[in-house]
């Protein structure tokens, strides 16, 4: 299964509140691909900086992922909820990123 996750945005929370400093948004088409691309993540972050989420909420039921690291906040949601719950609108004061899918490719050296 695809691990890649779509449509993902970071929004920069720092002037806008004291929640946490950045929220990743990114987008699964499934159940599953929302629980893969969650523990992709954890994994990733584990073996690369070391570091754990502080608390994990949705990995059972996979719609909505949340992994708080408490200096950012990842929401990985499937389309259905992502579209439900609208957390770039409702956060639309913070700056936002999209990620596009070239930056994900290796830089040549």
């Amino acid at each position: 299964m695809e691990k890649k996750a779509d449509d993902v945005v970071v929004l920069d929370l720092r002037k806008v509140s004291d929640v946490s400093d950045f929220f990743l948004i990114a987008g699964g088409y499934t159940d599953i691909h929302v629980r893969a691309v969650a523990e992709h993540l954890i994994e990733s972050l584990k073996k690369k900086y070391g570091i754990n989420p502080w608390h994990v909420e949705g990995l059972e039921n996979g719609s909505w992922v949340l992994l708080d690291y408490v200096d950012f906040v990842a929401h990985i949601f499937d389309t259905k909820a992502r579209d439900f719950y609208q957390l770039e609108r409702l956060w639309a004061d913070a700056k936002s990123h999209r990620i596009a899918d070239e930056m994900a490719a290796p830089s040549p050296d």
